[in-house]
């Protein structure tokens, strides 16, 4: 797979009035898409690429109950206590181990949130367009799922703010901005704080991205990462349940 050729895109369906807010970007981590748009626009964009990597923030099914089973429990490090962690996926459960708290995604469809089961169904209409799971050495079209609570997380070293906060939306505008990705430089907010504007409540927030674009960018970072160096990414959970895929090379023990 030529990855010279390849789109990467990120796609976040938290977005609210519309559903999904998707990214794209190039080989070079330019930013060539920023947008929204109900499922059959976000599909109709990715037909669109011959080559395409793209990282979805959501579960890729519901859990499968690989938890409650004992003789699984028992293999895991640390164990965990009898009768916990039974209604999580594995991947809800060693995120946590790590200080990285994940929605919990549950066994019926109909019990998960609607972003998540927009989720589901996305990952089947993908399916249905041949689209592969991450790492596939041959497709030409793979998916993955990631958090990017988590994604931020490992690329700050440290948990990030509150994602709808302005500080929380400067912190993650700003570790997208050192990983070379061409999006403004959040600091420059500062140069056009006035005294006058800060008494009047006038907030020059228009070259600052929402929480939900921030978190498309950075799934379609996470998807570059994966395919051009594989070796930094970190993938956490279960094949036949969902893995998540996370942007470095390696996971502190706690955050």
């Amino acid at each position: 797979m030529l990855f010279a050729e390849t789109t990467f895109i990120g796609i976040d369906p938290t977005a609210g009035v519309r559903p999904f807010v998707y990214a794209a970007l190039d080989h070079d981590r330019k930013l060539l898409v920023l947008n929204q748009g109900d499922i059959d626009e976000v599909l109709a964009f990715m037909a669109g690429q011959s080559q395409s990597m793209v990282a979805i923030c959501a579960p890729q099914k519901p859990n499968q109950g690989l938890m409650a089973n004992e003789e699984f429990r028992q293999n895991l490090t640390p164990q965990p206590y009898p009768g916990r962690w039974i209604n999580f996926r594995l991947v809800d459960y060693l995120l946590r181990q790590h200080n990285i708290r994940i929605p919990q995604t549950r066994s019926r469809v109909e019990d998960n949130p609607r972003w998540m089961q927009m989720g589901f169904i996305l990952y089947e209409r993908l399916e249905n367009l041949g689209f592969q799971c991450y790492p596939d050495e041959e497709a030409e079209r793979q998916c993955m799922e990631i958090y990017p609570y988590a994604c931020y997380a490992a690329m700050l070293d440290v948990l990030p703010l509150k994602k709808h906060t302005l500080e929380g939306r400067l912190q993650r505008q700003l570790a997208l901005y050192e990983c070379y990705i061409n999006v403004p430089d959040p600091m420059r907010i500062f140069e056009e704080f006035t005294r006058y504007r800060l008494l009047r409540g006038i907030v020059p927030t228009d070259n600052l991205y929402s929480a939900e674009e921030l978190d498309a960018i950075v799934a379609a970072y996470s998807a570059w990462l994966a395919a051009v160096h594989a070796d930094q990414v970190t993938l956490i959970g279960d094949p036949d349940e969902g893995r998540v895929l996370i942007p470095v090379a390696k996971l502190k023990d706690r955050y």
